[in-house]
């Protein structure tokens, strides 16, 4: 791993780009050197807590033409995180990804131009260590339950639903249950939709509201008894440790890694 880290952010002046660019210049090792973002008018970007400047550009292609980071980290979503990645990966920048709506086949472009390209890329659908335990707790036990709902909430300016955590934590429950939940069937629906959706027997319900950042609840239902476990964001900062995190990783990688739980170790954890 390189002494000294230099990261640049795509999506910059965005809430998230911002927070994660007042991350890197606190976080010991990692220099920030500025970022992307298609809204930039400017060609330079203060650095938080320093006299520096650093550089900005409307997009990735122009600010690689000034400046080659080693590392990117990206917030974006669907098709422009994956030309993002991609434009990174040919570059020869390793990319850290927050970034949702990347479909089965986008994530398996990105593995064959990592791989090809021998260029590290962590990709996680949150980066907040609690949610990635609570993934991992869920996952363990729901082969003791046969009932199970999924209640995530985030704030109103969310654009897909339900989250990608919450497909996430869905998907770890079926693999650690090892197959379909039981599902009630209401006989009378009288609202449509109020059982939510369905995911291999999982209810899955989605809240949208100012006031939140990210909440998500599991509860596994058995005779005579609840197992509830929550996770909240209360802010954006919560996912801070986790990024700088896949940002020290991501330098030693050489492919496509999925889920900050295999950066965590976590996976070792169910052999």
């Amino acid at each position: 791993m390189t002494s000294e880290i230099k990261v640049a952010v795509n999506g910059v002046l965005g809430r998230m780009g911002s927070t994660v660019l007042v991350a890197a210049a606190n976080e010991p090792g990692v220099i920030p050197v500025g970022g992307a973002d298609i809204s930039a008018s400017a060609n330079e970007i203060r650095i938080p807590n320093s006299d520096e400047s650093g550089v900005l550009a409307t997009s990735l292609e122009s600010f690689f033409q000034t400046l080659v980071p080693d590392v990117v980290v990206d917030f974006t979503n669907g098709e422009a995180a994956k030309s993002s990645i991609l434009t990174c990966i040919e570059n020869g920048v390793r990319v850290v990804s927050g970034s949702t709506g990347l479909s089965p086949e986008d994530l398996d472009e990105i593995a064959q131009a990592s791989a090809a390209k021998g260029v590290g890329v962590i990709s996680a659908s949150n980066f907040a260590l609690g949610a990635v335990l609570l993934m991992h707790l869920a996952g363990i036990a729901s082969k003791y339950f046969d009932y199970a709902d999924l209640i995530e909430s985030h704030h109103e300016m969310k654009v897909d639903a339900p989250s990608g955590t919450a497909l996430s934590i869905a998907e770890a429950m079926i693999e650690g249950r090892g197959g379909s939940f039981d599902q009630n069937e209401a006989e009378l629906e009288t609202l449509a939709g109020t059982r939510g959706g369905s995911f291999k027997g999982i209810n899955v319900h989605s809240a949208r509201m100012p006031g939140r950042v990210a909440r998500h609840e599991v509860v596994f239902g058995a005779l005579g008894q609840t197992l509830t476990m929550i996770h909240d964001s209360i802010n954006r900062e919560s996912f801070m440790p986790g990024v700088m995190l896949g940002v020290k990783k991501v330098v030693d990688e050489t492919g496509l890694v999925i889920g900050l739980a295999n950066v965590l170790g976590l996976d070792k954890l169910k052999q």
